[in-house]
């Protein structure tokens, strides 16, 4: 199990107690090592995957720690512990977190310049007792909003006429990267007379090859089975194509999800969930509300001649 940041803070000073230079990332696999992290949980990463967990942790318990002058940095990516750090170590405490830091002058004062205007003193506590770190903070934040917008989404989806849900279903695979054009893709609409085919699109600019699209509206409670699916594969069959997609706005049953043609055709299967948040990456239904830069040092910039 990952251990949360604020855990992190005590036996990341322990670490460099001896007094001397500590590079950071030998202070992470240290850590790993102590905490018996995993390399399977060494691997995972903050919902936006722009770095591992355990790595942000080790972070922010460094950042705190430097905060509150118990750490501090000579050169780059290079940690010393101070004298305020050996004499915390002296005192030993069962545990080192933010809360903790507060009786360290420079900390508050760094926590007075990131707080809100309107954050009061109870605000400040809860934030202090927090195990996730800001990032991890952001992270829930920005993926509850997106599952909220999904759900909206689906909902406006389910009210769509079936053959407004089909030509969704195209330009949505056309914003993929597909090739061909909406226009293209949309005279097969419905005009096949196949069965079990809404479309066909091409899958690439060239269209050396072409890729037949089944898409289901139907409601949540209403499953795709295994039936449906080899329905589809028939159809493909007739048209001697391979490969297809099978997109539903509800979702399908556990031998609907096994099943395996025993030809060499291919089929995507695409849920209602799945539908949504492919909308939301490739922006249709849905539109930029607010847009938030998260940045970092450029150590390269400061980096030594």
């Amino acid at each position: 199990m990952i251990p949360d940041y604020q855990s992190l803070m005590l036996p990341i000073l322990k670490l460099v107690s001896n007094g001397q230079e500590h590079k950071y990332r030998d202070l992470i696999e240290r850590l790993a090592i102590e905490f018996e992290v995993t390399d399977e949980e060494r691997k995972e990463l903050l919902a936006s995957g722009n770095q591992a967990i355990f790595d942000n942790r080790v972070g922010w318990a460094k950042t705190y720690l430097k905060k509150a002058g118990l750490l501090d940095s000579p050169k780059r990516a290079t940690f010393i512990i101070t004298t305020s750090g050996r004499q915390t170590l002296a005192q030993n405490p069962d545990r080192i977190d933010a809360k903790y830091l507060r009786q360290f002058p420079a900390f508050l004062e760094f926590q007075n310049a990131s707080r809100n205007d309107n954050q009061t003193e109870e605000e400040i506590t809860i934030n202090t007792t927090s195990e996730q770190t800001p990032e991890e903070s952001l992270d829930i934040a920005y993926q509850r909003i997106r599952k909220s917008l999904a759900a909206e989404l689906l909902n406006k989806v389910l009210e769509l006429s079936p053959a407004f849900f089909e030509r969704l279903v195209v330009e949505l695979l056309v914003k993929m990267g597909y090739g061909g054009s909406i226009k293209d893709a949309g005279k097969a609409m419905g005009k096949s007379g196949d069965e079990g085919i809404d479309g066909t699109i091409k899958e690439d600019k060239l269209g050396l090859d072409i890729i037949y699209i089944q898409a289901k509206r139907w409601k949540p409670g209403n499953v795709v089975g295994r039936p449906e699916l080899q329905k589809f594969v028939g159809a493909l069959a007739g048209q001697g194509a391979k490969k297809g997609i099978f997109i539903t706005t509800s979702n399908f049953t556990k031998e609907a999800l096994e099943y395996t043609p025993r030809n060499e055709t291919k089929i995507v299967l695409i849920h209602g969930e799945h539908l949504a948040q492919l909308m939301i990456d490739y922006s249709l239904g849905c539109t930029t509300q607010q847009t938030y830069e998260l940045k970092k040092i450029d150590s390269d910039y400061f980096g030594e001649e």
